[in-house]
């Protein structure tokens, strides 16, 4: 699996598809606004003008990100399976052995996880969501902290994510 690989739910998928679909379409809406405030005059104190401008940038930055979303996405089933984790899991974890010391995180990218809104979202790209994907409970992995160390963390449960 490459680094570029987005895991999504066929839901997820659509939500997304469907929010790309109404940004492409609302483009001739825009480039109207952008042409009908250019000719109230002097562009440099057209505010209407800049902000209509600032907005096209802001939905074509939305839409690329999307289309490149999209076009990396594996789109597959929601796990169903319990005691293993896996993309669309909501895992339970504790770090270098101290079992008091617990977290509840879903393994989802940031699109994935947009229903998820108590839980935190960990892509299954990152350092510690990787070192979990396909964990079985109990099991301890390792993984790289952003300062070069390494953190042990253990599976202490994992169930498929109900949104």
């Amino acid at each position: 699996m490459t680094e570029n690989v987005t895991w999504l739910t066929q839901e997820s998928h659509d939500r997304l598809k469907g929010e790309l679909d109404s940004l492409i379409a609302n483009r001739p809406v825009i480039a109207a606004e952008i042409n009908e405030r250019r000719e109230e005059g002097d562009l440099k104190e057209n505010g209407g003008y800049h902000a209509a401008r600032e907005e096209q940038g802001q939905q074509e930055a939305r839409i690329r990100q999307l289309q490149e979303l999209l076009n990396n996405a594996k789109v597959g089933v929601a796990p169903t399976k319990s005691g293993v984790a896996l993309p669309g899991s909501v895992v339970t974890v504790y770090y270098d052995g101290d079992e008091d010391d617990t977290e509840t995180f879903l393994i989802a990218t940031r699109e994935e996880g947009l229903g998820a809104t108590n839980l935190e979202t960990y892509s299954p790209n990152s350092p510690l969501g990787g070192a979990l994907i396909d964990a079985k409970v109990g099991e301890t992995r390792e993984y790289t902290l952003p300062n070069g160390n390494t953190m042990k963390v253990t599976l202490v449960s994992a169930e498929p994510y109900h949104g």
